[in-house]
Order: C-alpha cells, then sequence, then structure tokens
C-alpha cells in the first residue's frame, strides 16, 4: 500500500504541473502522513541528509567545469581535433561529432549541458555540409548519452552515494560501455547514411593534425589527467571535480584566452542554477526514498522479484523493462535517487555485482533522456537543430534502438563490462 500511496500521489502532482523535486516532496510528506502522520522534524532532517554529501560535492564543480571550458574555447579545439583526425572520411563530419562528444563527455558527465554545448556548435556545422538536418540530430540527441556513462559522470555520482559503493570503481567501469556506445554510433550512423551523397573534408596531413593535437593539447590532457589521479588513488572523485574546474578556468583565461574575466560571474550563476536543481532533487528524493525503505518497499520488491534471484540475467531484463517505463515519465536523477535503495537489496541477493550493476542501471536510466514526453535531451536537441519534436523523435529512433540492442548484450553477457573491469580496478 505504500508505494500505491507514493504512486498515485506522485502522479497527481506530476499532472497538476508540480515540477518534479515538489512532486517527490510531496510524494514522500504522503507517503509519511499515511504511515506515522506529518512530521516536519524527520521531513527537514532527510532534507538536509539528501544533499548533505561530500561525494555530491563533485556535481557542481564538473559543471562549472563545463561552464568554463564552453567559454574558454576548449570545446571548439576538441571539435577541431576531431576533425582533422577524421572529417575527411565519407560522412567524416558524423564521426568527428561522435568523437567529439565522447572527448567532451570526459569532462563534463551531464547529457543535457553536453547537448546544449555542442549541438549549437556541431548541428550546423553539418546542415552547412549539407547532411540532413534530421539525421545530425538524431545522432548528436542520441550520442550525448556518452555523458552520463563517461567518466566524470553525475549519474554515476548520484548511484554511488545512494548505493555506497566505489564512485571510483564506478567512473573506471564507465569507460568500456562508453567505447561501446562510440562504436555502435558510429555503426549505426554507416548503416542509415550509407545512400546519403555526403560530402567529405580534404584529408589533413600529419603535420596539420599534429597542429591541431598541440592547439587541442590542454583540452585533451584534462580527462587523461583525471582519469589517472582517480585510478591511483590521487585524489577522490570530489577533489577532481575541483581540479577539472580550476584547470578550465586556468586554461581558458591564461592559455587560450577566450574566457574573460567578466564572463566569470555568469559562468558562476548558470553553474550554481543547474546544480542547485541537481541537489534540490536529490535531497527531495531522498525523503521518498527514506520513506519507502521505512514503508519496506524494497523487501516487498525483493519478495516480488524473488523467483527471478536464481536467474540474474531476467531479473535485469525485468529491471530494464521497468526503468525505460519509468523514464518516459521521471528525469534521471529522481529514478536513481527513488530505485537504487529498492532494486539493491534484490540485485544483492541475486549475487549481481554492484559496480556492473550500477554501470547498466544509469544506462537503462539514460534512455529515458531519448523518449517523450520528458526526454529532456530531445527538447535540447531539437531547439539546437530547430526541428519539432515529432521530427526529433523520428530522427532519434534508429540510434536509441542501437543503444536499447547494447544494454541487452550487456544484460546477456555482464563479462563485457566486469572482464575489463577487473583489468582495469582489480579484483
Amino acid at each position: 500500500m505504500t508505494l500505491v500511496v507514493f504512486l498515485v500521489s506522485l502522479i497527481i502532482a506530476v499532472m497538476i504541473g508540480m515540477p518534479i523535486a515538489f512532486s517527490l516532496l510531496f510524494s514522500g510528506v504522503a507517503i509519511m502522513i499515511y504511515l506515522n502522520g506529518f512530521n516536519s522534524m524527520i521531513l527537514s532532517m532527510n532534507l538536509f541528509a539528501g544533499a548533505d554529501s561530500f561525494a555530491l560535492m563533485a556535481i557542481p564543480f564538473f559543471i562549472l567545469a563545463g561552464e568554463f571550458m564552453n567559454r574558454g574555447g576548449i570545446t571548439q579545439r576538441i571539435v577541431n581535433f576531431a576533425n582533422a583526425l577524421v572529417g575527411h572520411i565519407k560522412g567524416g563530419l558524423a564521426y568527428v561529432s561522435i568523437l567529439a562528444i565522447l572527448l567532451f563527455a570526459a569532462m563534463i558527465g551531464s547529457a543535457v549541458a553536453s547537448a546544449a554545448a555542442l549541438g549549437g556548435i556541431l548541428i550546423p556545422m553539418m546542415v552547412r555540409a549539407n547532411y540532413k538536418r534530421d539525421k545530425v540530430t538524431g545522432l548528436i540527441a542520441a550520442g550525448n548519452i556518452l555523458s552520463p556513462i563517461m567518466p566524470p559522470s553525475v549519474p554515476l555520482i548520484i548511484f554511488g552515494v545512494q548505493a555506497g559503493v566505489s564512485i571510483t570503481s564506478l567512473f573506471i567501469a564507465g569507460i568500456v560501455p562508453a567505447i561501446y556506445l562510440t562504436v555502435i554510433l558510429c555503426a549505426t550512423w554507416f548503416i542509415v547514411s550509407r545512400k546519403d551523397n555526403l560530402q567529405t573534408n580534404e584529408r589533413q596531413s600529419v603535420t596539420q593534425v599534429l597542429k591541431a593535437l598541440l592547439d587541442g593539447l590542454w583540452a585533451i590532457l584534462l580527462p587523461v589527467f583525471i582519469l589517472l589521479g582517480l585510478r591511483s588513488g590521487m585524489f577522490t572523485p570530489t577533489e577532481a571535480g575541483v581540479i577539472a574546474a580550476v584547470y578550465a578556468l586556468v586554461v581558458g583565461v591564461v592559455v587560450y584566452r577566450e574566457l574573460k574575466i567578466r564572463d566569470l560571474l555568469d559562468c558562476l550563476v548558470t553553474a550554481a542554477k543547474a546544480s542547485s536543481v541537481i541537489m534540490f532533487l536529490a535531497a527531495a528524493a531522498t525523503v521518498s526514498s527514506w520513506l519507502l525503505t521505512v514503508g519496506n518497499v524494497p523487501q516487498i520488491m525483493t519478495s516480488v522479484l524473488e523467483p527471478f534471484i536464481d536467474q540474474p540475467v531476467i531479473l535485469m531484463l525485468i529491471i530494464a523493462v521497468l526503468v525505460v517505463l519509468i523514464g518516459m515519465a521521471l528525469d534521471v536523477t529522481p529514478i536513481i535517487m527513488i530505485l537504487t535503495p529498492v532494486l539493491l537489496p534484490v540485485v544483492t541477493a541475486a549475487g549481481i555485482d554492484p559496480i556492473y550493476f550500477g554501470v547498466t542501471f544509469v544506462l537503462m536510466c539514460m534512455i529515458g533522456l531519448l523518449t517523450p514526453p520528458v526526454g529532456n535531451v530531445l527538447n535540447v536537441t531539437s531547439k539546437a537543430g530547430n526541428i519539432s519534436m515529432e521530427r526529433m523523435v523520428k530522427a532519434v529512433w534508429p540510434f536509441l534502438l542501437a543503444e536499447i540492442i547494447l544494454i541487452v548484450l550487456i544484460i546477456l553477457f555482464p563479462a563485457l563490462i566486469e572482464v575489463p573491469l577487473r583489468l582495469l580496478v582489480g579484483n
């Protein structure tokens, strides 16, 4: 009954137009009244506890780093380097975009921020080269779910906090599926564009490639330095966020000299607004998830899914369907905040590695970014590509289908994640 109270109150709040964070808070209060009556002290304590996390402090720093990168010329240099590498291949600007998204994802960790930053650069660039607007807009939308998988990743940080597992291990585990996504996006683009008459850029000489590399070297070194620092234990994910922000600031102001002192206040305000949304969502979701736990919902879910505990593959497929359906109505952060404490006991009982589950679970959640009616990445990219939402949905479906196939493969063959993870992290 607790779960019914939660779902009904959440649906009512969303339907009347209440913002999702307040909807979660409303549903939490509804559960509280149903269980023991309203208690403002418990409500305020859980709200504070939801945002009072050292690990969550990484989020505003990575968002701030992304702002500095956009205004400091780092983003454009990543695109230039990718173009020098693969721009001469047929349909090469699409491969340039995918590679640029991968490199940018290794610095920012947010799909919506990445879509907003790169969509305005990459889509017009490809349209000017006579690429079909709908196809390239769909590609950019689908490609930007790399950002929440490739470390540093805001959703992986949130999952790690909720599940109590190593965020560093989650970050390192996210590298491999990000590479899988890159490959499958390139393969899908090759298939959907094979009949298009696409122009190619002139092949760059070795000297020109090296020049683009040197020009973008400061941008490319950042993710390498962060990943090596995390792998060696030199710093924590939160400290990595601080380092990324300071690094991007110094490079933008001193090295590339495109980030002006007058821009700093705008960067800080924009990052603060974006961070406050995520942190308040985390706080509101903590209230609901704590009360769901008090109401024995995790135990109920465990008993419901108990017949599948001895069949982890079927269990993961059921969870995938559940998450994708919920993702059509909720954003990524509340899904992770609410479902992690509910599903983790079931997953643990089934003997599934929490790190493997975390990466796969976040991948499942990302599908919701590409499905209406919420589909935040769809909304951002449709505006960047100047196409309607109807055209956007049609354009993204081949890439979305390929990404769903990848998730199914990862579920059927966990070794695709677990073997590289053991090689990178150890036992």
